[in-house]
């Protein structure tokens, strides 16, 4: 089974929330998910980016694979180093 680290859309139209959820790629978006390990709010002023760090790692050392935007968004919160 192929995981990924993703962002799951929530809120509404034109005020985008984003949980960050660990989920098999096959399904959608914003449908089923395995965990969710933090959240995103882009609507604030500075960005609002909450992760727990220790889940994020443990399901990388799993075999996770974080999206390039999570990438970026990981590495703000500290979970990766780069």
């Amino acid at each position: 089974m192929a995981v990924k680290i993703r962002l799951k859309r929530m809120g509404m139209k034109k005020h985008p929330f984003y949980r960050i959820v660990v989920a098999d790629v096959r399904s959608p978006r914003d449908g089923r998910f395995i965990e969710e390990i933090g959240y995103y709010n882009p609507m604030t002023q500075p960005a609002e980016i909450k992760v727990d760090n220790e889940k994020a790692v443990q399901w990388m050392k799993n075999g996770a694979q974080p999206t390039e935007t999570v990438r970026v968004l990981l590495k703000k919160s500290g979970a990766i180093e780069g």
